[in-house]
């Protein structure tokens, strides 16, 4: 028994070697067809040597190496060709004998062995005809002969040349696919990452200060500290509810393809509630006559604002902001300022506030600029567009490129 299995990795790699049936198969098919018929168009030239031992093995041979001519193309085809112009420089009768040939020839050319292929065919033809002048039984070649024999592998190897292109071609294709999908799964899991992180980011922010005033009022004032428990309790429900529909569409439940979070600029005054109930003030302006907006335009302004105040609560200490969306003509502004002392965040010390919106802008084809404001605070713009035919505006990834940084 533990024979067999050790040898059983043996035996695997003997038949890999081998091509395995398929390869078997046909190499068995080409050595049927050479022999037999070769050995009835015999019978018509009494004129050439009778097919003695030798040349049934000289016949056999070139068939047999097929077996192995994925492993080793241009060996193979070296052998073939060897054996080939045996049979013929010894005078034994003419037969379809170039079939293995054919096929060498084929397999070596479009695996990629192009020129040595070419290079073997040529002092194929060559050797040929010299050992057949010199050495060979019965009359040299003739012109015509010499020129049918080289129209004959110029064929081959134009149509091995080909195939061999077609082959590269669909290679090709294949790896573009295989790329184009690997980008499409980076471009999904950014998404996806970027999501999760306005979803929880926000709620969680909101739940650490109001547990800081919570724990700072517990004791003097506990019926503040109601409150902000209250609101921690009203942030967690928030979190867990847009975290669940972000993994929902994670799943596509009940849905044959993904569906977009409802998020969007219809849940700015609960989303500003939230955010006062933390004790921030938030002012809201709206310019323009609101209107429907596409679903990636929508999601994305709302997850600016919300990434905007939960950096105002996180980093601009005691502050108040305000929010402007501006409907355009064809784009939509959303803008928010405050008068905080921090610095907005996700700049500087790792974090994927302020690059998660740009990239949020980039990918709608808008910019958007973040930096501290001339009279102190911090301002977050972002400039989408909703035409029709919007299109990518900016810098290259999107950001401005005055503050791209």
């Amino acid at each position: 028994m533990n024979e067999s299995v050790s040898a059983r990795p043996v035996r695997d790699r003997l038949w890999s070697a081998l091509g395995g049936s398929g390869d078997l198969a046909r190499a068995a098919a080409i050595g049927v067809v050479q022999v037999g018929a070769t050995f009835f168009a015999a019978h018509n030239q009494p004129e050439r040597k009778h097919l003695g031992l030798l040349a049934v093995a000289l016949l056999v041979a070139g068939p047999a190496a097929l077996v192995v001519r994925r492993r080793w193309p241009l060996q193979v085809l070296a052998f073939v060709l060897a054996v080939t112009l045996a049979y013929y420089v010894l005078g034994y009768p003419y037969g379809p004998v170039f079939l293995a040939l054919i096929v060498a020839l084929f397999t070596a050319v479009t695996r990629g062995h192009r020129r040595a292929a070419w290079l073997l065919a040529g002092a194929g033809v060559a050797a040929w005809f010299v050992l057949q002048t010199l050495v060979g039984w019965g009359q040299p070649p003739e012109a015509l002969h010499f020129g049918l024999v080289a129209g004959w592998l110029l064929v081959v190897l134009t149509v091995s040349e080909i195939a061999r292109a077609g082959r590269q071609r669909a290679v090709e294709a294949e790896e573009a696919r295989r790329q184009e999908g690997r980008r499409r799964a980076d471009e999904e899991r950014l998404r996806i990452a970027r999501e999760l992180h306005d979803v929880v980011a926000h709620n969680i922010s909101l739940i650490n200060v109001q547990a800081g005033v919570a724990l700072h009022l517990i004791d003097e004032r506990p019926e503040q500290a109601r409150t902000a428990l209250a609101a921690i309790k009203q942030a967690s429900n928030e979190a867990l509810g847009e975290l669940r529909s972000v993994l929902d569409v994670l799943r596509q439940v009940d849905e044959a393809s993904p569906r977009a979070p409802t998020a969007g600029l219809a849940g700015i005054d609960d989303l500003v509630a939230r955010t006062a109930a933390a004790g921030l003030e938030v002012r809201t302006r709206v310019e323009g006559e609101p209107r429907p907006l596409p679903a990636g335009v929508d999601l994305a302004a709302f997850r600016i604002v919300q990434e905007a105040l939960t950096n105002v609560a996180r980093h601009a200490g005691p502050a108040s902001a305000t929010v402007r969306i501006a409907y355009g003509d064809d784009d939509l502004t959303v803008q928010v300022d405050d008068d905080g002392r921090g610095t907005g965040g996700g700049t500087s010390g790792g974090g994927n506030g302020i690059p998660g919106m740009r990239e949020r802008a980039a990918a709608l084809g808008g910019r958007l600029r973040a930096g501290p404001r001339p009279g102190g605070g911090f301002q977050v713009l972002a400039s989408l567009p909703i035409a029709a035919d919007g299109h990518r505006r900016g810098a290259p990834d999107g950001t401005d490129p005055e503050v791209a940084r």
